[in-house]
């Protein structure tokens, strides 16, 4: 059984790993920046990075004897 840490960690990184791509995707769609200052070739790569990253440590989380 997890503990009560764990789940919460796991569903904070699942959450924020499933959103990320969502408002990438919705920031790129409108043209609109997806990091302040940062060329939009380098930002959606580099968030799509950070939710991969999230999804994988919240799973981590779950899976983690």
């Amino acid at each position: 059984m997890e503990s009560r840490p764990a789940i919460f960690a796991a569903t904070v990184f699942l959450l924020f790993g499933t959103a990320l791509p969502g408002w990438t995707g919705a920031c790129a769609a409108r043209r609109a920046p997806v990091a302040e200052g940062v060329r939009p070739a380098v930002a959606v790569p580099l968030a799509l990075l950070v939710a991969g990253t999230s999804l994988a440590l919240g799973v981590r989380c779950l899976v983690r004897p």
